[in-house]
């Protein structure tokens, strides 16, 4: 056998050490936190997919996945989304506002029949023309047969303008995406546009300066529930400002919404400054809901930046998951995202940091990071990688991701709701294309809603 000269073995040995770098640091954008983190009691985490994609390719698969549960699992009747897989005929007023946008970005990635999308909008504003609304609001549950309100509890039986809101938030998207000539498209416009213009946000004043959240034929106000501070509402000032046919006047937004300032914190948690809302920010959400649609890009009023304020909500969410002061299992940089969603404890309730405006017991729930993408996509593409490659087996299925994991509990969600379903969809687009906020933004009663509340871009 020949022998290797010294400096042939050199050779052999760096490109040996070259190429397993090569594959290593491939492997590494996959890679669960290392085992010394763990808790022995954890359950070790194992590669599940071997077959590598790219960012892209993973992100079409997600977004694909995720649709169908608006697509295909929608009520047949009314086209609106259900609001979980179990719910049968009961549909729900936000996520199907968060699944028509969703399904727009379907048609625009040509996942979906552009055509067919557009009879299925049609579809649900027939639908919601006749289904039971209160004072123009529709309410947060319905029967997807025939429109009949199904009470969300027994005083909740009638309006939800934040609900309604966050419905029209996708109706108003569908307005201004189907901007054809044909006939279809121009009564599409028209029927939105009525139904927006029939929402009496000034009955939902009930003469204060503060909206409220909700109105019972039955039992008046009884929720007595205002809309008031920092959390996932601030569409509902906005859609309300800018009404064309029920305005509420500035003051409503100021007093009511912004607690005259005292929504501002300013403290700083894990070295990042939070604008607004609670201690550590709260669950999620409250970066998401309202901005499906609403551009947060170098929005500002006297209050705050609001593309710092959810970018920074979501670091300090984040960096919680890093530090996990509870020792909860796989807590990690790869592993983060505490949002409301259905759990192992109590069902369902919302998870926040440091148990303020919600409750911290291990969840974790992918929509909190996924929905994240456009505040934090380096950090939400490891979480993605994570989710995908390490807990297909049981966090993967017919519409995505399932709804939540917790270790602690040896615990994984079987349910899929449409509210944490349709922004991982419409906020993956949005960090790719910015598609829903450029489309969302064209509508002229949206920019008269911020232009009159004091909003401005920079």
């Amino acid at each position: 056998m020949k022998e290797f000269s010294n400096g042939s073995l050199y050779a052999v040995i760096y490109l040996f050490v070259a190429i397993s770098l090569v594959f290593t640091g491939c492997d590494d954008a996959i890679e669960p936190p290392p085992d010394d983190n763990y808790n022995s009691h954890c359950p070790r985490l194992r590669k599940q997919i071997n077959t590598p994609l790219t960012d892209d390719q993973l992100l079409d698969l997600v977004q694909k996945q995720t649709l169908k549960y608006f697509w295909d699992f929608a009520e047949p009747n009314s086209g609106m989304a259900r609001e979980r897989n179990t719910s049968g005929n009961l549909v729900t007023s936000g996520g199907s506002g968060f699944g028509i946008m969703a399904i727009i970005a379907g048609a625009e990635r040509g996942f979906l029949d552009r055509d067919k999308v557009l009879d299925r909008m049609i579809k649900i504003v027939n639908f919601l023309e006749t289904a039971d609304r209160f004072h123009g609001a529709w309410a947060h549950w319905m029967d997807g047969r025939n429109g009949n309100v199904i009470p969300f509890s027994s005083n909740d039986n009638g309006g939800d303008l934040v609900e309604t809101a966050f419905l029209l938030q996708g109706l108003l998207t569908a307005r201004e995406y189907f901007d054809g000539d044909t006939p279809k498209e121009i009564a599409l416009r028209q029927d939105i546009d009525t139904l927006y213009g029939e929402v009496d946000w000034q009955w939902y004043t009930r003469g204060q300066n503060v909206l409220y959240w909700h109105w019972s034929p039955t039992v008046d106000f009884a929720m007595n529930m205002r809309i008031s501070g920092w959390h996932e509402a601030l569409i509902v000032y906005v859609l309300a400002a800018g009404s064309p046919t029920y305005p509420i006047a500035p003051e409503v937004y100021h007093q009511g919404w912004a607690r005259n300032g005292n929504m501002k914190n300013g403290r700083y948690f894990y070295n990042v400054q939070l604008p607004l809302g609670p201690d550590f920010g709260g669950p999620l959400f409250f970066a998401h809901y309202s901005f499906l649609g609403l551009d947060p890009r170098g929005l500002n009023d006297q209050y705050a930046n609001y593309w710092d304020q959810n970018r920074n909500h979501t670091l300090i969410n984040y960096k919680y998951a890093i530090a996990n002061p509870n020792e909860f299992c796989h807590y990690s940089d790869s592993i983060w995202g505490l949002t409301a969603s259905d759990d192992p404890e109590v069902g369902y309730q919302s998870h926040a940091p440091n148990n303020i405006s919600g409750s911290d017991n291990g969840t974790i729930t992918p929509t909190a990071a996924l929905s994240s993408m456009p505040y934090t996509p380096e950090e939400s593409m490891k979480a993605l990688r994570t989710f995908y490659y390490y807990m297909n087996n049981n966090l993967w299925g017919s519409y995505g991701f399932k709804d939540a994991v917790n270790f602690d509990h040896n615990w994984y969600a079987d349910s899929y709701l449409a509210i944490d379903q349709g922004p991982i969809v419409v906020m993956i687009e949005n960090h790719r294309s910015g598609l829903l906020w450029d489309t969302f933004m064209k509508n002229e009663h949206v920019n008269n809603g911020l232009q009159t509340l004091g909003f401005y871009y920079e």
